[in-house]
């Protein structure tokens, strides 16, 4: 079969790459003119310059693909969406839609994120069908916003005849991290950069699994239906604990009262308000990492399309590895 994939040289993209090589699928992949595919280098792509700005390159990079992979997105920690995520997470996924009608493409697998998925209630995690609940939270931020914006314009064009299928993948961990992204939690704890931990929770999963379940999704999802690709729901201390655990280290075992974690967060919002850049943290990944309540549920995954998780531990080895072999993290004596 014959696919084409957006963000490619991301987490999400580059496992999915991987994937569908080893499947034996051929692979069309966009990138845009800077882009880093170096990661790749012994995958089986073909690349194509197709920036989510420029539609007419999107139609002809899908082009004879019957299911396209749109993995591309702009991640931020910023309280209120960007002109520049509005372009990409939003725009950029209407560009997709159009270039996929175009191009007479089959399907769209659309890549989301728990984030435009809510918070659980009640103590009970949150499904597919939970209401979207965090700007009553106060955690509607501009990444969080521009991603359920781009669910529902999915939603939206399936109203209209298009066959896509929405994933909402967890917190992610994994090889190919090139950035890294979700994976320098990984390297802040083997750093021992992490003073201490916050109270909130996270579904923590294998990047492998979230693959598998967006190449489930797009063979056996039913078209217009959202699906959770979550984890395991853990307390920051307890996968903390996971990762010393795997790389043979000490966790930190301060438990980090809000108001104190708040005085570091207020100067990175004074710095991102001063420079107008962002931060490593501000208020908003404070609100995050305190929140209890964010904890879903994969049940439908794994009903409706066999979706399985592995332990975290798995997907933690694996960063690792590959953060050893890029030189992306030193020495560790207790790790294989």
């Amino acid at each position: 079969m014959h696919v084409a994939v957006t963000g490619a040289t991301g987490l999400v993209g580059a496992n999915l790459v991987k994937a569908l090589n080893d499947a034996g699928h051929s692979v069309r992949a966009t990138r845009r003119a800077n882009s880093d595919v170096s990661a790749l280098a012994a995958m089986d792509v073909d690349w194509t310059e197709a920036p989510l700005s420029d539609q007419g390159a999107l139609t002809r990079a899908f082009r004879d693909a019957e299911v396209v992979f749109h993995c591309a997105a702009a991640v931020s920690i910023k309280r209120e969406p960007e002109p520049w995520m509005v372009e990409a997470n939003v725009e950029g996924t209407r560009r997709v839609i159009e270039a996929c009608r175009a191009a007479g493409v089959r399907r769209l697998l659309h890549c989301s994120s728990t984030v435009a998925v809510g918070l659980g209630q009640g103590g009970q995690p949150a499904n597919e069908d939970s209401p979207w609940n965090l700007a009553e939270a106060g955690l509607d931020d501009g990444y969080a916003r521009t991603k359920r914006q781009a669910e529902e314009l999915v939603l939206s064009e399936v109203a209209r005849g298009l066959d896509a299928v929405i994933v909402n993948p967890g917190y992610m961990f994994g090889p190919y991290d090139s950035r890294p992204s979700s994976g320098k939690l990984i390297l802040d704890v083997v750093r021992r950069a992490v003073p201490g931990y916050s109270a909130g929770r996270n579904s923590f999963t294998d990047v492998r699994d979230v693959v598998d379940g967006m190449l489930l999704a797009a063979d056996k999802g039913r078209s217009g239906q959202r699906y959770i690709l979550g984890g395991h729901n853990l307390g920051y201390g307890q996968v903390f604990e996971r990762i010393a655990a795997v790389a043979g280290t000490t966790p930190p075992r301060l438990a980090v009262p809000r108001w104190i974690a708040s005085i570091p967060a207020a100067f990175g919002d004074l710095q991102g308000s001063l420079t107008g850049k962002e931060p490593l943290l501000n208020s908003n990944t404070i609100a995050w990492g305190y929140e209890a309540r964010f904890i879903v549920s994969s049940d439908k995954a794994e009903r409706e399309l066999g979706y399985a998780r592995r332990p975290v531990e798995e997907g933690i080895a694996a960063a690792l590895t590959w953060f050893r072999a890029k030189g992306m993290c030193g020495p560790l004596p207790n790790f294989p």
